[in-house]
């Protein structure tokens, strides 16, 4: 019987039938059976590893004629190939939940990122198990499998210790995890998980940490203890980096290489990689550059402020990637100190969608502050010029350097109409596979293509059935002819795209395209309706970089590929389209599955920690109460009794010197606070915040009234409020602020309740409704007294 009876279409591997016993004593035994192990893989499969850098842009790397100095991408380019034509989504989560399907992401599920999901059929953020993930198929097929960095594709209501966990890395076919679950991280003060466990790092920045480093560690132990204990099977490591994604985290010295080599600005940094591409062909020769982006300012048009800041964010934006590519240098490396890496399929992404507009026309030192709709003043931010990159701030590029790092394309990330939002460079090195070194290939190619062209060059099937679950069609195709052959015939040939309710389509040369919104107005103003949207055509054999739109002059075209996109939209389940992004953040707008429910209360034990916004009550937009339970030592109490958020957004209740202080930062450009005056004696109190709030609309202010065991002690008023989300990498913690402190009044890592925590109770609703409820607390702590 074979050693895998159903020719590894059905996962996991059926079990062996164990024949009947033919003997008492095994010394008689005449069969000697077979020996359970591991599934082999298939003889000479190679391992794989996917490196997937962030925002970053097919005009951003030296590899694809870009100003920002990758010596990683560069080396194996020149010792493989670089794709000129290959595509994503637009944004991160649909990438990746395409990349690691093989499905395009409305087909699983994944139309927006996890925290944009909505109720939609093609939105709902829920990965099909009828669509199992590349790690699954390669850990079925006898590969070690392990993933390190961004995730980004579990639901947020489900990041919490009760899961379920089946939509983690480690229950989607990875053996090991190391990396965080959101859509970013603050680089200096990252919030990981080791698996499904939530775990800090043991140093700070000023201890030298820094996150890229600290992966790219866990990636090498990784895959240096695979290679001591199981050499005889292929791995498979995702390395999914933070960088280039906001917050732009860099040390200094990286920072300082570039001092001075972006003060040309944007409009000459075009006109330089553009010639760079050309040079090294990853453009035709004839490539001239797309029409510039409405509403954004030359670099002439910037006074002197404002240039010397947008310099600054591009520098630092330069050292970040130079950073992490330098990282990906040490894995790259160790390979090659195992004697992995010839027979290694190295696929280097260099981005998930293009670079990032969403710094606005400005920049900023905090990026959720454009995420709702304010605007940092450069007059302001230059005074900070020398800290962007720095711990204390959260900074983003302005959007004329996405354009740039674009180049030569149109428009950016969200924008999937265009190619800047949609087009980024892919290295694929494989020596042993026959790739050539420094080879060029044209060829168009989409994500959903790289798990069709790795099972076909491991020599394994698609699934029929994983789970037990028949599996949907993988719609991608394989370009493994490509990495042996240049000339290779094009198999890739109609595919639609959308996001936010941008929208085009591609179909054997020619692309029709409608932009709706622009990436850095990110909370709706006014409704654009989808029937009001203009499209245009382009002709990419004749006009690589969609520089001339051809719509007034091909109008038959143009409705033919109109209603081509109709029908795949159709298919793929994109309608409804849903224009909405930072409003789609918050559940109850957006619609989504609310782990709470209907509940108005929830209580929390002292020592518990690490909840997501999506897994606790939402206290944005209305009024609550916050009530602790706490024991003060002897000696004046001090740290943290409950905080969500950090630096750049979030809510504490906190000791000072045996005095209860409560404070509202408002994207750290406002702290409201009530303190009280004099210490709490010590001993068993109740500490209450109840904040009343004004009402009529979204992020506007209210009343902060602080007792301790039903005595005023103080009040505030917090004169506006946020929104939307308070953060995207931080938490609600009791007994301590893990990750960046809310209150600079308290330092992180240190700043742990000196007291006992027995319970904080967060009540949503007007503070008389609460009373009605909880009265029993305070009988509770005076007879306990």
């Amino acid at each position: 019987m074979s050693a895998f009876p159903a020719g590894r279409h059905i996962l996991p591997r059926p079990d062996v039938p164990v024949p009947a016993p033919t003997a008492l004593d095994v010394r008689e035994r005449r069969e000697q059976g077979t020996p359970i192990g591991p599934v082999p893989p298939p003889a000479g499969a190679p391992n794989v590893v996917i490196v997937l850098a962030d925002d970053l842009g097919f005009g951003t790397s030296s590899a694809f004629g870009g100003p920002c100095a990758m010596p990683t991408a560069d080396r194996l380019a020149a010792g493989g190939l670089r794709y000129t034509r290959f595509h994503v989504t637009a944004l991160c989560s649909p990438t990746r939940q395409a990349l690691l399907t093989g499905r395009n992401h409305h087909s699983v599920g994944m139309g927006g990122t996890t925290e944009m999901a909505t109720s939609a059929p093609g939105y709902h953020g829920f990965r099909p198990r009828s669509a199992a993930t590349l790690a699954q198929i390669l850990q079925g097929n006898g590969y070690s499998t392990a993933a390190f960095g961004k995730w980004h594709q579990t639901p947020p209501r489900e990041i919490s210790a009760v899961g379920p966990f089946d939509r983690w890395p480690t229950g989607e076919g990875f053996d090991t995890f190391y990396g965080f679950m959101g859509a970013e991280m603050n680089h200096w003060y990252p919030l990981l998980y080791q698996g499904t466990t939530p775990v800090e790092p043991d140093r700070r920045p000023e201890d030298g940490y820094h996150l890229t480093e600290d992966l790219v560690d866990h990636a090498v132990d990784w895959v240096r203890t695979q290679r001591t204990l199981t050499p005889d099977r292929p791995f498979f490591t995702y390395l999914a980096l933070g960088s280039a994604h906001a917050p732009l985290h860099v040390g200094r010295e990286w920072r300082e290489r570039y001092r001075g080599r972006f003060d040309h600005g944007w409009d000459r940094q075009r006109e330089l990689t553009l010639a760079r591409q050309k040079e090294l062909g990853v453009v035709p020769g004839d490539t001239e550059l797309a029409p510039w982006a409405e509403g954004v300012p030359r670099w002439a048009e910037l006074d002197d402020t404002r240039q010397r800041l947008a310099a600054r964010f591009m520098e630092t934006f330069a050292g970040f990637v130079e950073h992490a590519d330098t990282q990906v240098g040490r894995f790259v490396a160790a390979l090659e100190e195992l004697g992995a890496l010839d027979n290694t399929l190295f696929l280097y992404l260099l981005g998930d969608n293009g670079a990032s507009g969403e710094g606005g026309i400005e920049g900023t030192l905090v990026e959720h502050r454009l995420g709702h709709g304010l605007v940092d003043d450069p007059e302001e931010m230059i005074h900070h010029l020398d800290e962007i990159g720095d711990p204390g701030t959260y900074p983003i590029a302005p959007a004329g350097w996405a354009l740039a790092l674009n180049t030569p394309y149109q428009w950016t990330k969200q924008v999937a109409s265009h190619l800047g939002g949609t087009r980024d460079g892919l290295i694929v090195h494989w020596p042993a596979g026959g790739a050539e070194a420094g080879g060029l290939r044209h060829q168009y190619g989409h994500v959903i293509d790289v798990l069709p062209t790795i099972l076909d060059c491991a020599g394994i099937p698609a699934p029929h059935s994983v789970d037990g679950v028949q599996q949907q069609p993988i719609e991608g195709v394989s370009l493994r002819e490509t990495i042996t052959d240049a000339a290779a015939p094009e198999r890739h040939h109609t595919q639609y795209y959308e996001m936010c309710g941008n929208r085009g389509i591609y179909h054997e040369g020619w692309t029709a395209v409608t932009r709706h919104g622009v990436p850095w107005e990110m909370v709706a103003t006014k409704r654009r309706a989808f029937s009001d949207d203009v499209w245009e055509l382009y002709d990419l054999t004749r006009d690589a970089s969609q520089a001339h739109d051809l719509a007034a002059a091909h109008t038959a075209k143009l409705r033919e590929l109109q209603d081509l996109f109709l029908v795949e939209a159709a298919k793929h389940q994109v309608f409804p389209l849903d224009d909405r992004v930072t409003e789609r953040e918050n559940p109850v707008l957006a619609g989504r599955l609310d782990l709470l429910g209907a509940r108005t209360s929830v209580t929390y034990r002292g020592g518990m920690r690490r909840f997501t916004e999506e897994t606790t009550p939402n206290v944005k937009n209305r009024s609550h109460v916050i009530t602790a339970d706490v024991d003060l030592p002897a000696t004046p109490a001090s740290g943290v009794v409950i905080a969500q958020g950090g630096r750049f957004g979030g809510w504490t209740l906190y000791f000072a010197d045996g005095r209860p202080v409560y404070v509202y930062n408002y994207f750290g450009l406002e702290h409201f606070t009530a303190a009280a005056t004099d210490p709490l004696a010590p001993g068993r109190h109740e500490l209450r915040l109840e904040f009343t709030y004004d009402g009529g609309g979204p992020g506007l202010g209210g009343e902060a009234v602080l007792t301790a065991d039903g005595e005023k002690l103080a009040a505030a008023r917090v004169e506006r409020t946020i929104a939307y989300y308070f953060s995207f990498d931080e938490t609600l913690d009791v007994g301590v602020d893990l990750g960046t402190p809310v209150s600079d009044a308290y330092a992180a890592g240190t700043n742990a309740f000196t007291g006992l925590v027995h319970t904080v109770r967060i009540d949503l609703g007007p503070a008389a409704e609460v009373a009605e409820s909880d009265g029993g607390l305070q009988r509770r702590i005076m007879g306990a007294q």
